[in-house]
């Protein structure tokens, strides 16, 4: 795993917060420069906020998919990142490299036995044949039902065929296949994940951001408190997960809806700049919430945690395995089974931090998670829009059968489950348009199953 500083506020962070610490007690704005003694006045009292106008921006490059999302981004809403795709990026699929994941074993759990590495090694070895043998079978489906699903698809739609596919096929991947990201946090965000983290490439990747940090800021080191640092490792069990089988949708139960009405002035406030978190007029849906319990595969966990104006809680995984419409309509439901149960096996020799991210994308997870109005609204405005994946889309789907059968079709809460095309026909997407036939709205099925 390699972690480069890429970026950082080009002030000093303790001259930063001094600055923000004298504009609060002073009746005029404070020289710059004019530094406090930061450590005992600031950061040591908990007056965190001013430590959090600096940010820095690191390049995390190797790291295993599972240890982002089981990692990096579980608990912490506090970030900011974008990362390598694995639907449009699948060369580490095609061309995977075997030795890297070994030494990536090896660094962060040297105690894992040569015999134990060789067999989770062919344990991820057995998804990628799965992956290779279908792909071309499951490029041939996936344009299949572009075409009866898609008419209108552009040239770019049905150039992005085999990128379906691959969406569909990784869910034999396992998600300690390395991959890259962006990653943007404020100092105080920093000083937290790097004392918190619960996994060993967890604790090298914050310990790594903190040294380029302390290298770029000597002064800082004060916030980095090794004895602090979480001695104890947590990960989801896999060794006493039943193995209930196969499920061909996510799942959703409605948990709560304390408010039925949803205030929207106009639909131009959330396109292309979504403002309802700022204007006056919403403000009102900050209060009522949503939540629910849902089950979906560890590659929509993924995508779910981009938007972090939702909480969760904490995930299990459950035994399930998710075949998407590509996936069934090649039968591969026998091999997915044969994958769990090697996983299980794998899993009873090794330490959890390690199973949970040699997860397959196809295992499950549940969680409960709860946002506000805008929240929900802001998170929904384009997952019914049929450019987001299959899986994020039934996932929405979902949500809204489920509010309209709570609340009736003519509730004003069915406008946050709606793409921007629903109520005027119009797509936002351009010459991404997703190629489907809009007169749907006509039979009243705006929302059916799809399988791309």
């Amino acid at each position: 795993m390699e972690v480069k500083l890429i970026s950082c506020a080009n002030t000093d962070p303790l001259d930063l917060a001094s600055f923000a610490a004298g504009t609060c007690y002073q009746d005029k704005l404070p020289e710059l420069g004019k530094r406090l003694n930061v450590k005992d006045k600031l950061f040591s009292v908990g007056h965190h906020t001013t430590l959090q106008h600096h940010y820095a921006t690191f390049a995390i490059e190797e790291i295993a998919v599972g240890d982002i999302t089981f990692g990096m981004h579980l608990a912490s809403p506090f970030y900011n990142s974008d990362q390598r795709s694995g639907r449009y990026c699948a060369k580490m699929f095609l061309e995977p490299d075997y030795g890297k994941i070994e030494n990536y074993i090896k660094k962060f759990w040297p105690e894992v036995s040569s015999n134990t590495l060789a067999s989770a090694v062919d344990y991820v070895k057995k998804g990628v044949e799965t992956y290779h043998s279908h792909i071309a079978a499951a490029t041939e489906l996936a344009a299949k039902f572009v075409a009866e699903e898609r008419p209108r698809a552009s040239a770019i739609i049905k150039g992005n065929i085999p990128k379906y596919a691959q969406e569909q096929m990784r869910m034999f991947i396992s998600v300690i296949f390395p991959t890259a990201f962006v990653f943007t946090i404020n100092d105080t965000a920093l000083a937290a994940m790097y004392e918190a983290a619960w996994t060993p490439p967890m604790r090298y990747a914050s310990e790594e951001m903190a040294r380029l940090f302390v290298e770029k800021y000597p002064e800082t080191a004060f916030m980095f408190n090794e004895s602090r640092r979480r001695k104890t490792d947590w990960a989801m069990s896999v060794k006493d997960i039943p193995y209930h089988g196969i499920k061909y949708r996510p799942d959703l139960q409605l948990l709560e809806i304390t408010r039925a009405e949803f205030n929207l002035p106009n639909k131009e406030i959330m396109h292309p700049i979504d403002m309802l978190h700022f204007t006056p007029e919403t403000m009102e849906n900050n209060i009522p919430h949503i939540s629910s319990l849902i089950e979906i595969s560890t590659a929509t966990m993924g995508q779910d945690q981009r938007h972090r104006t939702i909480k969760r809680g904490l995930p299990r995984f459950t035994g399930n395995f998710y075949i998407p419409p590509v996936l069934r309509g090649l039968k591969l439901e026998k091999k997915a089974i044969e994958l769990m149960n090697q996983w299980a096996e794998v899993s009873k020799k090794i330490p959890d931090t390690l199973a949970m991210i040699l997860a397959p994308y196809g295992a499950m997870v549940s969680y409960a998670k709860s946002g506000s109005l805008n929240a929900i609204a802001h998170e929904q405005a384009k997952r019914l829009c049929w450019s987001a994946q299959e899986e994020i889309y039934h996932l929405g789907r979902l949500q809204r059968l489920a509010v309209e059968e709570k609340l009736g079709k003519a509730t004003s809460l069915l406008k946050i489950f709606e793409p921007p095309c629903y109520e005027k026909g119009i797509c936002s997407e351009g010459e991404r348009y997703c190629g489907r036939d809009r007169e749907l709205r006509k039979n009243g099925d705006y929302f059916p199953g799809r399988k791309i």
